[in-house]
């Protein structure tokens, strides 16, 4: 629609078009968040809609130390860009536009220190940016010659030819870029040969800082800069009280299998009992081995799998006692139980391990947690509940005569 006074237009945009664009900018916020918290090296926390109001995200980080540093590098929109530089540099902006007298349409001003004096000067530059955030394919932190930290950048292919074309050309009229970093210069260097799709940001970095802007220019910028709403921090008790609580119902659980093992199935029961404790010890160990988490996932999955392990024992005795039930010997009872059982067995593990498969692809930290422990788990208890089970069974038959009855 066209102003009252004719001097230009007011554009608005559909509900429906408002929607979507607040639905996807909060999509790729928490999508952008989350790959920075994982860049820190804390395990998959939870970061997810907050129902309680309208685009609102809910991040929670355990083991965090320093809350501001967390804050910051959430909050930052890192844009990174790098224009040309027009001319020189100004103390204040009033000094540049009494040189310049107008700003072409094509150029601005900008702010920074960038001399190393640590004087705040301005600078009069291109507008449009030659690269900028989404151009940035990797970036890691590094140091220079004389051991300062700095940034090494590298950008994808179409910014990198881009890139060449714009230094090769400056290179020979002495053009100098400008780095700058959410609207601030950071550094001005001169152009002294072409450079693709390789470079270098130095300016005064401390190490922290080369790290989380490394970080957060690998992860991409936000599309939206974020207020905190509310910032709560919580003890470790919650957490260890159901970790506590998670450990007790496996051993509890355990024991009492264990249990009705004995019960039941007499002395096999204590076959399967054996069988049962190596295949925790294996589960256990791999976990040590790889330097894995105990989470309440995690647990879940060694209950899971506890259950498994009798399930497999409880479908061999009980093939076992069939085939003495129709006369045949022990020795022969246990050949047939094991044979016929071990076709169902697989059939199981194979199912569920697929199962795990996909979750592990396609579910988020701790679910994936759940999946490599049930996994794990299930091809211990392979060869615990057949290969082990079996040769406990060989050995006690070895010691006595292959008709003598077998306590089962």
């Amino acid at each position: 629609m066209t102003n009252p006074g004719g001097s230009g237009f007011t554009m608005t945009m559909k509900q429906a078009a408002i929607r979507d664009l607040k639905a996807h900018t909060v999509d790729v916020s928490i999508e952008a968040i989350r790959e920075r918290i994982d860049q820190l090296g804390v395990g998959d926390p939870p970061v997810e809609r907050y129902g309680l109001g309208d685009d609102q995200i809910l991040v929670e980080i355990p083991g965090v130390t320093d809350l501001d540093r967390i804050k910051k590098i959430i909050n930052s929109t890192a844009k990174l860009e790098i224009h040309e530089v027009v001319g020189t540099s100004y103390p204040t902006e009033a000094a540049a536009m009494a040189a310049l007298g107008t700003l072409p349409p094509d150029e601005e001003l900008l702010h920074g220190s960038a001399t190393g004096n640590g004087a705040d000067e301005v600078w009069v530059l291109k507008r449009a940016s030659i690269v900028e955030g989404a151009d940035f394919r990797d970036a890691q932190p590094s140091r220079d010659e004389n051991g300062r930290p700095d940034m090494n950048f590298t950008l994808t292919t179409d910014a990198g030819k881009r890139f060449y074309k714009f230094t090769d050309a400056a290179k020979d009229t002495h053009t100098q870029m400008a780095i700058v970093l959410e609207n601030k210069i950071k550094e001005v260097a001169a152009i002294q040969s072409a450079i693709q799709e390789n470079g270098r940001i130095t300016g005064g970095f401390t190490e922290d800082q080369a790290k989380d802007l490394s970080m957060m220019l690998r992860t991409g910028s936000l599309p939206a800069s974020l207020d905190y709403t509310e910032t709560r921090t919580v003890g470790s008790t919650l957490g260890e009280q159901s970790i506590h609580q998670g450990v007790f119902a496996a051993i509890a659980g355990m024991v009492v299998v264990m249990i009705f093992m004995l019960i039941y199935y007499r002395g096999a029961g204590i076959n399967a009992d054996l069988a049962l404790l190596l295949n925790l010890v294996i589960l256990l160990g791999f976990m040590g081995f790889s330097g894995a988490t105990l989470t309440l996932p995690g647990i879940a999955g060694v209950i899971l799998t506890i259950g498994m392990g009798v399930d497999s024992n409880v479908l061999i005795f009980e093939r076992i006692r069939e085939e003495l039930r129709l006369g045949k010997t022990s020795a022969a009872a246990i050949q047939e139980g094991f044979a016929h059982a071990w076709v169902t067995i697989i059939d199981t593990h194979v199912t569920t391990i697929v199962s795990a498969a996909i979750l592990f692809l396609f579910g988020t930290g701790p679910i994936k947690g759940f999946a490599v422990t049930l996994t794990i788990g299930l091809l211990a208890n392979l060869f615990t509940a057949v290969f082990v089970s079996r040769t406990i069974f060989d050995y006690l038959l070895s010691k006595r005569e292959r008709t003598a009855p077998i306590s089962i």
